[in-house]
């Protein structure tokens, strides 16, 4: 339940409706606009009869929200929400540009790329330290010292951190070390480190699910916000499909459907959902101009012998070209790269 107060209602007004919502039982999350106050109700609201608010001289009006998100509904917080990763702005026209390799291999490898992104204009470094891997007999990844050469890199470039997280046992070193912490598809619905994740005070980059509706996606972002931390950014990563021509398909229409159902900003990794470099490109103009927030593409210095997905990267000029003709749709529609 949602209830709106009348414009320019005073501080001592808002106190009396929370006060009152609390007195039933019920939780409440305020959303402050430049014109309205917003209350949203969270709890069970099915018994409470909405005329006990409607009376309520202070209050616009109150509505029902039939989705079972709340916290992430746009209804609850109708303006878009900004999350800030350690100074790169994410959402309401700031795009989150993500480069990198998908795995990390060494300080130099790793260096080359950052360089090479950050020169092209991208504004967060990414790369696997921890990699999941449908084989166990695949590269893992470099673990622990693959986070360092990552926070080496930073050092160097300036280049705020995206990276995997695998294991609770990791999460206290995550949230000092990583400036955006991301979960996979394959631990999105990993409740328990979901809810653990609400407890850090670092954003949260969360992947959709390779069969993940958009309902399904959405309440685990509410799984994070319910427990404490609200700055989400959704990303569109393709899922499973019956076609085999491509690692996975690329929904593209999960943007306006996710900016129209809440208010997280909500970017697209179109590396791995081809899985081929050449789609990157293509996928990448396509998403910006549905409105995406940002974009993370896989870069590698040298993609025939990368460890790891080297057949969906791009080399450093290829993200160049790429990161220009985005700059041009994202300019088109108001957008830039902060």
């Amino acid at each position: 339940m949602i209830i709106v107060l009348k414009p320019r209602t005073k501080q001592q007004e808002i106190d009396h409706v929370v006060n009152l919502i609390k007195s039933k039982g019920l939780d409440t999350h305020i959303v402050e606009g430049s014109e309205m106050t917003i209350i949203g109700c969270i709890g069970d609201t099915t018994r409470i009869d909405s005329k006990l608010f409607e009376v309520n001289p202070f209050v616009d009006k109150v509505m029902h929200v039939q989705e079972p998100y709340k916290l992430a509904n746009r209804a609850f917080h109708p303006e878009e929400s900004i999350v800030d990763v350690s100074g790169v702005k994410v959402g309401g026209g700031s795009l989150a540009m993500i480069a990198g390799p998908c795995s990390v291999e060494s300080t130099e490898q790793v260096l080359e790329i950052a360089l090479a992104a950050k020169a092209s204009g991208a504004n967060l470094l990414r790369g696997g330290a921890f990699k999941p891997r449908t084989s166990p007999y695949s590269f893992q990844g470099l673990g622990l010292e693959g986070l360092d050469i990552l926070c080496e890199v930073k050092k160097e470039t300036g280049l705020p951190i995206v990276t995997e997280l695998m294991s609770p046992e990791h999460l206290e070193l995550f949230n000092e070390k990583v400036d955006l912490i991301q979960i996979g598809a394959r631990n999105m619905q990993n409740f328990d480190l979901l809810k653990q994740l609400g407890q850090l005070d670092r954003p949260i980059l969360l992947k959709r699910g390779l069969n993940a509706t958009y309902e399904e996606w959405i309440m685990s972002a509410e799984y994070i916000m319910a427990s404490g931390n609200e700055n989400v950014i959704l990303c569109e990563r393709g899922i499973r499909t019956f076609e085999n021509y491509t690692r996975n398909t690329l929904d593209l229409q999960s943007i306006p459907v996710l900016r129209k159902l809440t208010h997280l900003p909500v970017i697209v990794d179109p590396s791995h959902a081809g899985g081929k470099w050449w789609l990157v490109d293509a996928m990448s103009r396509a998403a910006i101009a549905a409105g995406a927030d940002g974009l993370m593409v896989e870069v590698h210095n040298n993609p025939e012998c990368a460890l790891c997905d080297g057949a969906q990267s791009l080399k450093p000029e290829k993200y160049d070209e790429l990161f220009r003709d985005v700059a041009q749709i994202a300019k088109v529609l108001g957008k830039t790269v902060s």
